[in-house]
């Protein structure tokens, strides 16, 4: 306290002295001026007067300077002491008060009663030497007040003719009061009875760790069980400072857990919004390509249609040379019934061939030979009936050659077109395999940040799991009368831990939630991948209808050709079923695909799991990420194939073609032609 506030204090007394007609006391002047301690008022031996008991009253009714208050052997009558005490009742800082030796008595002990009710700041409390136990009625409402206090924590009343019956009222109060911690009661005349009350008071009261009843002319025995029943509340009152401190340290535990978990979450949406920047953006890229592919394909659609227009046109120039090869058939029908025997035989050695389906690439290739063999036979027999038809031969020639002209083109333009669109499913495909790439990436990289999370969430739960061991322990060396006690703090334990539990897996259930969205929008980018694809294929089905439009152009000119046409129609037809084989094939890869995306949502479904299966799910995926990479590796080898394939078949055509022109230009008819 400082020195100014002092001297406040000093004259404010001075005027409450003087306005109720009374001079102040010099020694108590004398004593304010000269106080060593600021915050402490000792006018202990001092003689107080009601005028200067009255004006300290009132300014300690306020006063927020003084925290201990010394009154011992002032000789306070009982008007002063009533003053005195009235004024303390509302004061908030006072928190210890010595009355020793003031021979307080009935007015004394309801003052002290009415502190007690209204008082929320003392502490400690001495009123040694004094009379509250002479009157009973009194000291009964000193004992009403200290049940009603929740704050003193010291008690001294020795010496204060204290008889069985008040025993019996402070064993009331103590049974209501929950914060006295040490209670004085040596000297008094409690006897036999009122050691009894204040013994079965103990059995209900669990905080008063300090009670000494010395002088009392109270038996041994009952001074013994009183002992073991304060050394029972110290033993408890030991537990339950270890429990609220071992309380305190779990809250902290758990709050720090809740911090790193908030930290956590955080920096997991950061990464999942920067992950859902990064799929539009590739999502952008793909409709980007998809849109130049649908471009390609519009192209590609305009270029088919002028080659359906000029497919037309020679259909009409080919129903003009029918009309006059008709004119030929009389002509030929010699012929036709010498190559009608060939054609039977060739037909059983065909249909032998088709039982023998299972090497098909060598038994085309026996095929060929055997049919060039057979086309020289043919052509030895031909060469006889066509010096016979040389004049008609020419326009028949001049038609050959022009449609011979229109499929090359065709040809080499569908080659051109099958290029163009194999470069762009390339393109496809590797976009495609870079953004599953990327994807694996990201899957990796959540896993591994779950399993961190994961790890130091089991260590921190073992180490709690330890603290719990070590207070269970601990509690179990406690004796009996403590065991209610240990229940409460082990449910505290338990909701605390419980609590964690829950917290934890409600933020586990946001990020499974969160990553199911994750899974819900990566497939709705496949599936949009799935219908470009599917885009895709309806182009190519109407590129093999186109072919098979030029498959049609093929058996017409071969029919031109007659009955040498015939067999190289059949040899196309096995082409042909040998494509559909393949588009079977395809059909198959393509329901390969459908298993692949299957698998791709078994992995979106164990990556829910990861909580519970961490490592076996590691697995899984590797060996699915396995599966998918050699399925891949399927489908190269099957386009490989396919791309193969038709190169032979290209190569097939490109050969019966230039067999037929080789036996055209080598025929006698050739010489009929007129030279220009």
């Amino acid at each position: 306290m400082p020195a100014a506030e002092m001297d406040d204090f000093r004259r404010s007394y001075a005027r409450l002295c003087k306005e109720s007609g009374a001079e102040p006391q010099e020694s108590v002047l004398q004593h304010l001026q000269e106080a060593p301690e600021r915050s402490r008022m000792d006018f202990a031996t001092h003689s107080l007067s009601v005028d200067t008991c009255g004006a300290l009253g009132k300014l300690l009714q306020d006063e927020l300077q003084f925290t201990e208050i010394v009154l011992s052997d002032c000789m306070l009558s009982e008007e002063g002491a009533k003053l005195l005490l009235h004024g303390l009742c509302t004061n908030t800082v006072v928190q210890s008060l010595d009355l020793k030796g003031n021979n307080l008595r009935a007015v004394g002990a309801e003052a002290l009663g009415k502190l007690l009710r209204q008082n929320k700041s003392v502490r400690s409390l001495t009123l040694e030497w004094n009379n509250l136990g002479i009157w009973e009625e009194s000291f009964a409402l000193f004992c009403e007040g200290l049940g009603a206090n929740s704050t003193l924590q010291r008690l001294d009343l020795r010496n204060n003719q204290i008889n069985h019956q008040g025993a019996g009222e402070l064993s009331m109060a103590l049974k209501n009061n929950s914060s006295l911690r040490e209670l004085d009661l040596r000297w008094n005349n409690i006897g036999l009875l009122g050691g009894r009350a204040l013994l079965n008071c103990l059995h209900s009261n669990r905080v008063l760790r300090q009670l000494d009843l010395a002088g009392n002319n109270i038996p041994s025995d009952i001074l013994k069980a009183v002992d073991q029943a304060v050394e029972h509340n110290q033993e408890h009152q030991n537990i339950l400072c270890k429990s609220h401190s071992m309380t305190r340290v779990l809250s902290k535990e758990v709050l720090c857990l809740k911090e790193e978990k908030a930290k956590q979450f955080l920096d997991f949406m950061d990464t999942i919004d920067r992950q859902k920047e990064e799929i539009t953006r590739s999502n952008r890229v793909s409709s980007a390509r998809v849109g130049q592919l649908q471009e390609a394909l519009t192209e590609r659609h305009s270029a088919l249609n002028s080659l359906k227009a000029k497919l037309q046109m020679t259909e009409a120039a080919l129903a003009l040379s029918e009309q006059k090869v008709h004119s030929l058939g009389e002509l030929q029908s010699v012929a036709k019934e010498e190559q009608a025997r060939l054609v039977e035989s060739h037909a059983k050695e065909l249909q032998q061939l088709k039982k023998d389906s299972a090497d098909r690439e060598a038994k085309l290739h026996r095929d060929l030979s055997a049919a060039n063999e057979k086309n020289l036979l043919l052509r030895n027999e031909a060469e006889e009936l066509e010096r016979k038809c040389r004049g008609q031969q020419e326009q028949l020639f001049q038609v050959k050659e022009t449609l011979t002209h229109m499929t090359a083109e065709l040809k080499l333009r569908a080659v051109q077109a099958e290029e163009r669109l194999e470069m762009e499913k390339r393109r496809f495909k590797q976009s495609l395999e870079d953004a599953e790439s990327l994807r694996l990436k990201e899957v990796d990289q959540m896993t591994r940040h779950l399993e961190a999370t994961e790890r130091s969430l089991q260590e921190r739960v073992q180490r709690l799991e330890t603290i719990r061991i070590g207070l269970e322990e601990e509690l179990s060396q406690a004796k009996a009368a403590a065991f209610v006690e240990r229940g409460h703090v082990e449910e505290e334990l338990i909701k605390a831990k419980n609590q964690a539990r829950l917290e934890e897996q409600r933020q586990l259930e946001h990020l499974e939630e969160k990553l199911r969205l994750m899974a819900q929008s990566r497939d709705e980018a496949q599936n949009y991948c799935l219908q470009q694809k599917q885009a895709v294929a309806e182009a190519l089905g109407k590129e093999s209808q186109l072919s098979m439009q030029l498959e049609g152009l093929k058996r017409r000119v071969e029919e031109l050709q007659q009955e040498l046409s015939s067999k190289e129609q059949e040899k196309v037809a096995e082409v042909n079923k040998v494509r559909v084989g393949l588009q079977e094939q395809i059909g198959h890869l393509e329901a390969e695909r459908t298993a692949q995306e299957g698998l791709r949502e078994k992995i979106a479904a164990l990556e829910r799991q990861l909580k519970v299966l961490s490592s076996n799910h590691r697995e899984a995926l590797l060996d699915k990420d396995g599966e998918i990479s050699s399925l891949l590796e399927k489908l190269r080898v099957r386009e490989a194939e396919i791309s193969r394939m038709r190169e032979e078949e290209a190569q097939r055509a490109s050969f019966l073609q230039n067999a037929i022109m080789t036996y055209v230009q080598g025929s006698p008819l050739n010489s009929f032609i007129p030279k220009k």
